[in-house]
């Protein structure tokens, strides 16, 4: 039912508030909605936030759309995590409506008398608000008193009532009628690092792995092998540490080289394929270490400043235990054989899908104590494979269980699969979601994804930009050199406050297993492989170096931390993308800072392109003929910028400009 004050096409809400809206602690987002009365009266809005503690904080006002008739917004952050609710209040404003009036009547001589007349019963009920004696009282008292007196012009008499000392009260203290709520509607708080973080992914088995020079066989890694790369993964500034699959391997149809049907003695297998006669998801590849060695692993990982986030794949190789005990929890054919997991023209032999529909209270809960096995060794941190193959209401049932207890625990949706799925399960709860960004190459792609990943969708979803992973290693990689590398981090880095690095990402590997596809040539997924990191850093075919600056860069600046604030610019030169950022924060002193970044990249690898870029002034919250200062975060350089600004980037030697605006603070 519509209220006195009509509240309408309140955003963000999700389902029609059936499902939270998604905030970090701190994070600013927008509230918004359609606020309009019958007649000519003046009316306002406010937003009102209430904490899980059911304190309803103090509103905060909304202000009204230039260009859109009767759409009011306001800015809000929540500052601890948790479920929050927010409102929109609309309310009718005497004050303002009066004023109004006054500002017309009185200097045309209509109805004066009465019109200060008004002004000070307007005035006298906020006085009525207010503490004796207080500073703001007497302020409202001595408006009255000027409006009140006849000796005075009817100028002088109007602006005793409407000083600026009387507007600071009323900013604080205003008077409203009729006020109309909406909502409340409801809101989830996370920590920061369900939004901002930089994720590095590696395979335990090949840190540390080495070739026996006796047998010339691959020695696979362990976790205290691995554990010495977790100080070059702090180093290059990663936060999260993410782990494929550390569980026994299934030795039934298990895959060789390249995918490969055939295996031979050694062949290690897909960590994906889990699941032996060693044991299921709560136990670890005898091949990695123990319990202890994991935990060990994780605490060291800790030392550095880096969370672990563990890969929870939900299917089994033939072999495992599931398959002799609960038979019931996968798909029987009609020849009485399990049914494989195929994803055409892909085709996974070693591995068989779980079915969730013959005893769903049982794989439910079976899946629930796994993950709180894992949680108790020190994981907080679960990229889910493949999400999209199971049923949302379990994921629902899930992260609903574990958020319960253990609020932080954060999960990342790896569901490459049509929109209305990777939303639906932002929705239910994941936390982060992988994107279509490794197939968003051009510029015109990327400015439209950028645009809906931070504001179209970034009420529900949260965007993870992995520039690579064990699966997907694409074409432009594939063919544009080192400079393509460079070009896709400085996106992923700055595009989102959340981007990620498959290891070997910072060798430039880049050959695929045959032309048009995006498997990788001898595919870790299905053998260990043998780097040497530090050869590679001293011969300089390392990007190490530069990741570990973008990297820098972001932990730097506030506004790369941030998803909803990115505005897209133009530029005359069809691969030469520019668009910035910017967050306003407040210091220990209550002193507000801003941080204004501007990214211009060169999409093209191969060849150096130059071009004028125009920048939307308002959307720096600058004015059209303002200059300023520009810092390059990447070269060093300074220049002086405006509205239009002339570039020229070579992908080989400098690909993008990451620009800091140099303004006074606040």
């Amino acid at each position: 039912m519509v209220g006195r004050i009509p509240v309408m096409e309140v955003s963000p809400v999700v389902d029609h508030g059936r499902y939270p809206a998604k905030a970090v602690v701190g994070e600013p987002f927008t509230v918004s909605a359609l606020v309009f009365r019958e007649g000519h009266d003046a009316l306002s809005a406010d937003v009102v936030l209430t904490d899980p503690a059911g304190v309803r904080r103090p509103g905060v006002r909304m202000t009204k759309d230039k260009e859109t008739p009767d759409l009011w917004s306001a800015e809000v952050s929540a500052d601890t995590p948790g479920a929050w609710s927010f409102e929109v209040e609309g309310w009718s404003d005497p004050i303002a409506t009066w004023r109004h009036n006054a500002e017309i009547k009185i200097p045309a001589g209509i109805d004066v008398e009465l019109m200060f007349t008004e002004g000070v019963l307007l005035l006298e009920r906020v006085a009525a608000g207010l503490p004796r004696r207080s500073p703001e009282r007497r302020t409202v008292e001595d408006a009255i008193t000027g409006l009140k007196d006849v000796k005075r012009p009817h100028p002088a008499r109007y602006a005793a009532g409407v000083s600026p000392a009387v507007d600071e009260v009323l900013a604080a203290h205003p008077l409203r009628d009729l006020v109309t709520p909406e909502g409340p509607y409801p809101l989830y708080v996370d920590r920061e690092r369900a939004l901002y973080g930089s994720w590095y992914e590696f395979f335990p088995r090949s840190e540390g792995a080495y070739v026996d020079p006796a047998t010339g066989k691959v020695v696979s890694g362990t976790f205290a092998t691995a554990a010495k790369r977790l100080d070059a993964v702090a180093e290059m500034g990663f936060d999260i540490l993410y782990l494929p699959p550390i569980h026994p391997i299934g030795k039934v149809n298990r895959k060789g080289p390249n995918n490969t049907l055939v295996t031979e003695e050694g062949d290690p297998g897909s960590p994906w394929a889990i699941g032996s006669d060693e044991g299921g998801h709560d136990a670890i590849h005898p091949d990695l270490g123990t319990f202890e060695d994991f935990d060990a692993f994780v605490e060291r990982a800790g030392e550095l400043g880096l969370e672990v986030a563990l890969d929870l794949a939900l299917q089994a190789a033939p072999d495992h235990p599931w398959v002799k005990s609960h038979p019931e929890w996968f798909t029987t054919r009609a020849d009485g054989t399990i049914a494989y997991a195929e994803n055409p023209p892909k085709k996974y032999q070693d591995i068989y899908p779980v079915n969730f529909d013959n005893d769903p209270s049982g794989i439910y809960h079976e899946v629930l104590r796994i993950v709180r096995l894992w949680m108790s060794h020190g994981v907080r941190v679960f990229r889910v494979d493949n999400p999209h193959t199971k049923p949302v209401e379990f994921w629902e049932w899930l992260l609903g269980e574990v958020r319960k207890t253990d609020p932080d625990v954060i999960f990342l949706s790896e569901a490459f699969t049509k929109p209305a799925m990777m939303r639906t399960l932002a929705t239910v709860g994941f936390h982060q979601s992988y994107t279509y960004f490794t197939w968003r190459t051009a510029k015109w792609e990327l400015e439209e994804y950028l645009t809906e990943l931070s504001h179209e969708t970034s009420h529900v979803m949260r965007p993870n930009l992995f520039v690579n992973t064990p699966d997907i290693l694409h074409a432009y990689l594939q063919y544009g050199g080192p400079a393509a590398f460079r070009i896709r981090a400085t996106i992923a880095a700055t595009g989102a406050p959340s981007w990620g690095v498959y290891a070997g990402f910072e060798l430039y590997e880049h050959v695929a297993v045959k032309p048009g596809s995006e498997e990788y040539l001898d595919s870790e997924k299905y053998q260990v492989r043998v780097r040497d990191w530090e050869a590679a850093e001293a011969e300089g075919r390392s990007l190490a170096p530069y990741i570990t600056r973008l990297n820098q860069i972001r932990r730097a600046h506030p506004a790369l931390q941030q998803l909803r604030n990115l505005t897209v610019h133009h530029s005359d030169d069809e691969s030469i993308l520019v668009f910035s950022k910017r967050a306003t924060t407040t210091d220990a002193a209550g002193h507000e800072h801003e941080d204004l970044m501007i990214i211009v990249v060169n999409v093209d690898p191969h060849a150096a392109r130059e071009t004028t870029v125009h920048l939307d002034m308002p959307g720096l919250g600058l004015d059209w003929h303002e200059t300023f200062p520009v810092h390059d975060e990447l070269t060093g350089d300074t220049w002086v910028w405006g509205e239009h600004n002339y570039v020229r980037l070579d992908p080989h030697t400098q690909p993008a400009h990451i620009l800091t605006v140099r303004r006074p603070s606040l």
